[in-house]
């Protein structure tokens, strides 16, 4: 007898843990068609559900965290790649999730980052800039041509900053190789730029941004977001 119900609370536990990940398949995959259907994705992005057991987080309808991959995305002609989004403390009724209604899922803060390559921030340029690398927390852009009639050969260090209008580009300071040194004032007038990206998928301004081999690594956070108001694409 003991050996019968040992094989069943083994059974048992098997199946739940079948039904758990079973039920974290089927929640991530109808989250996933509640957010490509907000943004008009052509594709249903990879969404997981942190936290394990998955099911009594389903019967409350209330999950720690939960992440949404969803690749490349285009704002204003400007397309980042790599984009995720974070969210915490987020409260998803079963019912609604399983229904693929949105309308009562949201989350205490969803916090999305991105990557802004370097060849999307060149093509936005002005034509003196031929190459940009990552600097610190700045950029160092390589010049040649000319600034109001002043030849210029060397490079420049530039802030980059988040603004409502997208990521501003400012010279801070200008090295030259061998030239006459330019006024940094008639430098910003001339080589500073804005690339049109202000705005990550939760709805929230770009507040941070660092630089990486790979691009300028921009990050938003928004408080107490409701899945169905986000904005579309």
């Amino acid at each position: 007898m003991r050996k019968v119900l040992l094989v069943l609370v083994i059974l048992l536990a098997v199946g739940l843990v079948a039904a758990d990940r079973l039920g974290v398949r089927v929640a991530q995959n109808e989250i996933g068609k509640q957010v490509a259907a907000q943004y008009q994705l052509s594709q249903r992005p990879d969404v997981t559900i942190h936290g394990i057991p998955f099911l009594t987080q389903a019967v409350g309808g209330d999950y720690d965290k939960i992440d949404v991959a969803i690749g490349d995305w285009t704002e204003q002609g400007v397309t980042v790649h790599g984009v995720k989004i974070e969210m915490r403390g987020v409260n998803a009724p079963l019912s609604q999730v399983t229904s693929g209604n949105a309308e009562s899922v949201t989350a205490r803060t969803a916090t999305a980052s991105a990557v802004l390559p370097y060849s999307v921030i060149k093509e936005r340029a002005p034509k003196e800039v031929k190459g940009i690398a990552p600097k610190g927390d700045d950029l160092q852009v390589e010049l040649t041509g000319a600034v109001l009639g002043f030849p210029v050969t060397g490079t420049a260090i530039v802030k980059v900053k988040p603004t409502a209008k997208g990521i501003s580009i400012t010279p801070v300071s200008v090295g030259s190789n061998g030239s006459s040194q330019i006024p940094l004032a008639l430098v910003q007038r001339q080589l500073t730029w804005t690339v049109p990206v202000a705005n990550l998928p939760v709805g929230s301004r770009i507040t941070a941004i660092q630089p990486t081999p790979e691009g300028l690594r921009v990050a938003a956070t928004a408080d107490n977001v409701r899945l169905n108001d986000l904005p579309n694409a």
